[in-house]
């Protein structure tokens, strides 16, 4: 077991002086050297990198220095937010686990000098494990929440979906089941605005709420899966000013039986008497030949919600997807509740967004980020190192003067601090 000396890790200068003087030599010098950083006090700069400002004197340090220090003063080698600002750095980069997250403070271990104090060089990889475990991960995330909610700017009609995804890696026979985080995705400007573990013992129905508590939706479409078509969910959303558009599915019985029974009296009289509109999308390519036909009707509270149990349940949708590939043909049909009045167009625009969530998020998280492949699994660790990603996802997504995809900015920061100041000037 190695000794507390041992466990602070901190590369050589010796072994690296030829690396320096060439970096001397070749004007590559570290940010210190250029001046962004000279005559400033390091106690007034923890977190300098992160320093860009998010409102006048707020910085996103500012936000992340709530955390509670879960450790005893006695083990306390490192300071927390060195620990913290590491992470997000590291998992920006791409550092996939604790021990990516030290090799890259190694390798950074100059450069991150220069605006951390590092008493006693970069922490291990044991102890940015132990800590993570032990950091509360709803004070993180109210933290992340803090950040998200200086810095957003949802635009009216956002589309917001609310979906959640399972962290296959952290499952264990032995001691836990995988973990499921629900998470909201702003569609538009491809943002997490949040996110919830779901309890062990329960489902995503009871983690939506929660996480609808914490977030500012008034202008936004909720957009959610059959999951989350409950009256709690419905009444939370509307309390916010905001809209929504939910699947619907045999699970509410009753309810689906009777949206069906409309739409297919509805077909047969060519809707006539029944205030409705209609919209449709067609797409071709990669051998595939894809119609989806959308209809609206409005005015149905007296027919399918008389005692008004459901918050502004003004219409309900059908989409009815027609997809010819490799000459066949398949149909299928999905029904759906909503507050939004009568506009098809707009209803059909919202469901497409939602897929955006596994599109633009989940794949990202499990391609980009192989959030699937981590075995990050003790205590409140793997929930804290999902908000990592979501940090990184938010930030890199936000990106756009370098046209390549997640993975391909994650490298170019790993190796550009330049670049990787660019990324966190976003925040």
């Amino acid at each position: 077991m190695r000794s507390p000396q041992e466990r602070a890790v901190t590369p050589s200068l010796t072994d690296q002086s030829d690396f320096y003087r060439w970096r001397e030599k070749s004007g590559r010098l570290p940010v210190k050297e250029h001046g962004i950083l000279a005559g400033t006090p390091k106690k007034n700069f923890i977190l300098i990198l992160l320093s860009m400002k998010l409102k006048p004197k707020i910085t996103i340090a500012d936000h992340f220095l709530g955390i509670k220090d879960p450790r005893i003063d006695r083990t306390k080698r490192h300071n927390l937010i060195d620990i913290v600002t590491i992470a997000i750095i590291a998992v920006i980069c791409g550092a996939d686990g604790w021990v990516a997250v030290e090799t890259y403070g190694c390798a950074k271990y100059e450069w991150l000098k220069t605006f951390l104090e590092l008493p006693n060089g970069i922490p291990s990889h044991d102890t940015f494990a132990r800590v993570f475990a032990q950091i509360n991960p709803q004070q993180f995330q109210e933290c992340f929440l803090c950040w998200m909610k200086s810095i957003q700017k949802i635009t009216e009609g956002e589309v917001v979906a609310i979906d959640g995804k399972t962290l296959r890696g952290s499952y264990d026979s032995s001691e836990q089941s995988a973990i499921v985080m629900v998470s909201a995705w702003a569609t538009t400007n491809k943002l997490v605005l949040g996110q919830v573990k779901v309890d062990e013992k329960s489902n995503e129905i009871t983690a939506i709420p929660e996480l609808l508590k914490v977030l500012e939706l008034s202008g936004c479409i909720v957009t959610i899966d059959a999951i989350g078509c409950q009256k709690e969910i419905v009444k939370l959303i509307t309390e916010q000013d905001a809209d929504y558009v939910i699947t619907l599915k045999k699970n509410q019985g009753n309810l689906y039986d009777e949206v069906e029974k409309l739409f297919q009296s509805g077909i047969s009289t060519d809707f006539q008497g029944i205030e409705h509109s209609t919209y449709k999308t067609e797409e071709k390519g990669h051998g595939r030949h894809e119609m989806r036909h959308y209809v609206m009707l409005s005015q149905i509270q007296s027919l399918l919600n008389p005692d008004s149990v459901w918050s502004n349940f003004n219409s309900v949708g059908m989409v009815e997807s027609v997809r010819l590939l490799d000459g066949k043909t398949t149909v299928e049909t999905r029904y759906f509740i909503s507050s939004l009045e009568d506009n098809a167009e707009q209803f059909g625009n919202s469901i497409r967004s939602h897929w955006g969530v596994e599109n633009s998020l989940h794949w990202v998280l499990d391609v980009a980020l192989r959030e699937d492949d981590c075995r990050i699994r003790k205590d409140n660790a793997p929930q804290n190192f999902a908000i990592l990603r979501h940090i990184a996802v938010n930030l890199l997504t936000q990106e756009k003067r370098v046209k390549r995809g997640i993975k391909n900015k994650q490298f170019l920061a790993a190796m550009d601090n330049k670049y990787l100041l660019s990324i966190l000037a976003l925040a």
